[in-house]
């Protein structure tokens, strides 16, 4: 076990369990944007699709499932749960994400000499 890696773990979910808390204390989201959250979900998503192949060990499997659902759960928080969900301001959270998701996808489709296992 990395110390470095664990204390960056520690971090990250700190840093989440703070954004969730202050979403359901304040019971409102001005101020965070959901298409980031949501392109922390691809990215996690993206990152981790080893677990459906490689068990590398209990702790990188749990830590992985674990970010993926914060993640998940703080758009689940600000797209739909009231009274938190009344406060998303679609209008000003209008970052392009398509213009940067579609390059790289162009990218892999066209990488015919990469395999995973």
């Amino acid at each position: 076990m990395n110390i470095f890696r664990l204390i960056g773990d520690i971090l990250h979910l700190v840093s989440m369990y703070i954004l969730i808390m202050k979403l359901k204390k304040s019971k409102n989201c001005i101020g965070i944007s959901c298409r980031m959250q949501e392109l922390y979900l691809i990215v996690f998503l993206c990152r981790y699709i080893d677990l459906f192949f490689v068990f590398v060990s209990f702790y990188n499997t749990v830590m992985k499932i674990t970010f993926i659902l914060t993640i998940a759960y703080t758009i689940y928080l600000i797209r739909l749960k009231l009274p938190i969900s009344q406060t998303y301001n679609r209008k000003v959270d209008n970052f392009k994400s398509e213009k940067y998701l579609i390059p790289p996808c162009l990218g892999i489709k066209n990488n015919k000499t990469y395999m995973y296992m």
